[in-house]
C-alpha cells in the first residue's frame, strides 16, 4: 500500500504552480505561526541570545522557534527548491535545482513585546525574494489575527481580518506634512539634523517600537504619513517583508544626501545577510515626497 501511495505521488503532475497557489500557502503558514504564537502566551520558555553586537541582550523564546518550525515545514513541503532565509540559528538553506528564489522568514517579531505581553507590536513576516524583487510577502498581527499583504504576480496589498474580510489598501498621499503626523522608533533628538527639521514639519509624531511590520503597518493604513528610522541593523527576515509591501503601495524610500542637507532617492538593497544600514531612513509615500526632497 505504502508502494502505491508513494508511486502515485510522483506521478502526479497538476502544472506550474501559480501566483494565487503561492499566496494562499503563505497566508495558511502565517495563520498557523500566529494560532501557535497565541497559545504560547500563556506559558513560554525564555533564553538570552546575542544580538548583532556580540552582547547577550537579545532574547528567544519557545514560541520563536515553533513558529520558524511550522514554516520550515511548510516551505520545505511546498517549495523544496526554494531557499530559506530565517532568524533562529541564523538558518539559511540554499535553493537547489537552479531555482534562485528564496524565502526569508520572521517567526515572531517583536519577541521583547511578546515577552511583556504587550497588547500590541507583535507579529510575524514571510517574504518571497527573486533577482532583488520581493514577489509576495505577508506580515501577521499576532494580537487582532490580521495579515497585510500580496502575493506573486500582483502588486494589490490587503488587509485580511480573521473573519476572512479583505480590504484593498490605497496608500494615496496628497495632504500637506502640517496636516499630518509621523512615525519614529525613537526620540525625535537622536535623528540626524535633516530628519529633526523634517519631523517639526508634521503636526506632531508617535514614537513607538515592538515589530517593525506592525509599526509600519500604520503607515500603510495611512494611520501616518511617514515613518523614520535611525541606523541599525537590516536582516534580511525584517527588510524583505517591509520593503515589498511599501514599493506595493508606492512608498519611496529616502536618505540624507552626502551632505546631509536635502533626502534623496534610494532603492533598498535586499540582502541575504545583516548588514548595516549607516543613515536615517524616511519611508514616505511617492504623492508626498516632493513635499519633502530638495531640503527641509
Amino acid at each position: 500500500m505504502t508502494d502505491d501511495i508513494v508511486r502515485h505521488d510522483a506521478a502526479l503532475n497538476l502544472g506550474p504552480l501559480n501566483g494565487h497557489a503561492v499566496g494562499r500557502i503563505l497566508k495558511e503558514a502565517v495563520r498557523r505561526a500566529t494560532v501557535t504564537i497565541r497559545a504560547e502566551r500563556a506559558a513560554f520558555e525564555v533564553q538570552a541570545k546575542a544580538d548583532y553586537n556580540g552582547k547577550m541582550d537579545d532574547v528567544c523564546t519557545s514560541a520563536d522557534r515553533k513558529a520558524q518550525e511550522i514554516y520550515l515545514r511548510s516551505l520545505r513541503e511546498c517549495f523544496p527548491l526554494c531557499g530559506v532565509v530565517a532568524e533562529e540559528e541564523a538558518l539559511s538553506i540554499a535553493a537547489s535545482g537552479g531555482c534562485n528564489a528564496y524565502f526569508t522568514v520572521d517567526p515572531l517579531d517583536g519577541t521583547r513585546a511578546f515577552v511583556r505581553r504587550q497588547s500590541h507590536g507583535v507579529g510575524t513576516m514571510v517574504a518571497l525574494v527573486e533577482d532583488q524583487q520581493v514577489l509576495a510577502a505577508y506580515v501577521g498581527d499576532i494580537n487582532t489575527e490580521e495579515v497585510y499583504g500580496y502575493r506573486p504576480g500582483s502588486r494589490t496589498v490587503h488587509r485580511i481580518t480573521r473573519l476572512d474580510s479583505f480590504e484593498r489598501l490605497n496608500a494615496a498621499g496628497g495632504a500637506r506634512l502640517a496636516e499630518r503626523y509621523a512615525l519614529l522608533r525613537d526620540p525625535a533628538e537622536r535623528y540626524a539634523p535633516l530628519s529633526q527639521r523634517t519631523i517639526a514639519r508634521f503636526k506632531s509624531y508617535d514614537a513607538d517600537g515592538g515589530s517593525i511590520g506592525i509599526w509600519l503597518a500604520r503607515l500603510w493604513k495611512r494611520e501616518i504619513a511617514a515613518a523614520f528610522m535611525r541606523p541599525g541593523i537590516e536582516t534580511p527576515w525584517d527588510s524583505a517583508p517591509i520593503i515589498g509591501i511599501s514599493q506595493a503601495l508606492d512608498y519611496a524610500f529616502l536618505r540624507p544626501s552626502a551632505d546631509g542637507s536635502a533626502w534623496e532617492r534610494y532603492t533598498p538593497p535586499l540582502s541575504r545577510t545583516p548588514y548595516r544600514r549607516d543613515h536615517d531612513t524616511l519611508v514616505i509615500h511617492q504623492d508626498d515626497a516632493a513635499q519633502v526632497m530638495g531640503g527641509a
